[in-house]
């Protein structure tokens, strides 16, 4: 009887090391056809799943409540498992190079528990070589055991995109790769249990790797691209969003639009490659060009923001600014690699103050990550600008006309006599507003005399 099968009888079980943004949906649907063990090294987190709590807001509590995952932090329970996926960050370091560290860590949890006759599976994204170079050794040291002949290895990326409702670990196509024939079709069988979409098997674990790296760093150029397109028609006048409405009227236009480019995917995933190719002696021209257009938006955002309290007739050291928005995209709490804070440090090294809103964030993650706290729009008051940063939902249904309300100039109550006594279109035309993601009407806050941009 094979491995595959031994799990769907529920004889065997899968492990799922990681229970991020990524892990955990991956478990808890897994779950719902074969028995699984749910580990992560923070225990905190593990109590908030074990008390029914979703702190990162992929399925959400009901689905945590009622799922039969067996959330826990002690690794000797992988020893009960014989099927682990591996999904751990695979962040960066200041220097831009690739911090392996939270996978070589989960290597070696994995290693200390395997048991012969295992496969494991990782799906964290990796320059390719990853796997075989560095996971495997590691395996290998940690067990005693012998890859190919104890246990075999596989390579599956993760799709998961968070925040993404429509596109789910069950309607992507799911890439596998395995060490051999035999692994490949078990991890193949095992992933077509919850993949509704499919999978794709790959010739190999280096394909399926750089199958993976090239997905967001494709994706990355093209925002990067969007992003220099945008700086050129600021400086011509033109609105952006405008261009791309005409363009995309043509059938082979790609839709891409400016914006901040964070999070743990996109914003980290091409040093992966560079790094990898820079060691083989060649220097990225497109990637690495497109990633520094990237990283300086924030600083660019901020700059213009300047520009437009300037042109309001604002002093700019003591003035004050309120961001809408601070996780790294619109309906997710992940803060992590968010942009939003170089937008924030670039306006306090011009000693313009920040209030930071943002309803979705995890808080406690903001504040121990940037030392940052935020607060409700309802505390926000006596603000120069507003930077609506993030699209979040909630943000989304805000109206022009109750935002002034945020702003000095917009409550001419708090002035001396002669302020309340300005006509409307003084007061209102000193309302500052950067709207990163274009989500208001260009004409309309114009019109209602607002200082506004757009990306």
């Amino acid at each position: 009887m094979s491995l595959f099968e031994k799990i769907v009888k529920r004889e065997e079980k899968i492990s799922l090391v990681g229970l991020g943004y990524v892990g955990m949906p991956i478990a808890v649907s897994f779950a719902q056809k074969v028995d699984v063990i749910g580990f992560d090294v923070n225990k905190h987190k593990i109590e908030q799943y074990k008390s029914g709590f979703d702190p990162t807001n992929e399925i959400g509590d009901e689905a945590i409540k009622n799922t039969t995952v067996e959330f826990t932090y002690d690794e000797a329970k992988l020893r009960e498992a014989k099927f682990h996926i591996v999904a751990v960050p695979t962040p960066i370091h200041k220097d831009k190079t690739p911090d392996l560290s939270p996978l070589q860590s989960a290597s070696r949890v994995v290693g200390r528990n395997l048991t012969k006759g295992s496969i494991v599976v990782f799906e964290s994204t990796v320059y390719p070589g990853v796997t075989e170079d560095i996971c495997i050794p590691i395996l290998e040291q940690e067990s005693g055991f012998q890859c190919g002949v104890d246990f075999k290895v596989g390579y599956s990326p993760e799709r998961i995109n968070p925040g993404d409702k429509l596109h789910r670990l069950e309607t992507i196509v799911k890439v596998v790769a395995g060490i051999d024939e035999e692994s490949l079709d078990i991890i193949a069988k095992v992933y077509e249990l919850v993949v509704q979409a499919g999978v794709h098997r790959a010739e190999s674990i280096k394909v399926a790797e750089a199958a993976k790296v090239i997905e967001n760093s494709q994706r990355d150029i093209n925002i990067a691209f969007m992003n220099e397109l945008s700086i050129i028609f600021n400086k011509m006048g033109i609105d952006t969003k405008a261009v791309l409405a005409a363009a995309g009227t043509k059938w082979n236009f790609m839709k891409f639009t400016p914006g901040l480019v964070g999070g743990h995917c996109i914003g980290v995933d091409p040093y992966y490659l560079t790094y990898k190719a820079e060691e083989l002696g060649y220097h990225s021209q497109i990637i690495l060009s497109g990633r520094r257009i990237n990283d300086e938006m924030g600083k660019y955002i901020a700059e213009i923001t300047v520009k437009k309290m300037i042109q309001a007739n604002k002093h700019i050291k003591g003035a004050k600014a309120a961001v809408l928005g601070f996780t790294f995209k619109e309906n997710c709490p992940d803060s992590r690699n968010t942009k939003v804070i170089d937008i924030i440090r670039e306006l306090q090294n011009y000693g313009v103050q920040t209030v930071v809103v943002d309803p979705v964030a995890d808080v406690e993650e903001v504040k121990s990550e940037y030392g940052m706290s935020l607060c409700s729009i309802d505390q926000i008051g006596e603000v120069d600008a507003i930077i609506l940063a993030v699209a979040h939902d909630k943000f989304i249904t805000l109206e022009l006309e109750s935002l002034k309300k945020l702003y000095k100039t917009g409550r001419p109550d708090i002035y001396n006599e002669v302020a309340a006594t300005l006509s409307n279109d003084f007061v209102s035309s000193q309302c500052v507003l950067i709207d990163v993601k274009g989500i208001f009407s260009s004409k309309q806050a114009k019109d209602m005399n607002y200082v506004y941009w757009r990306l």
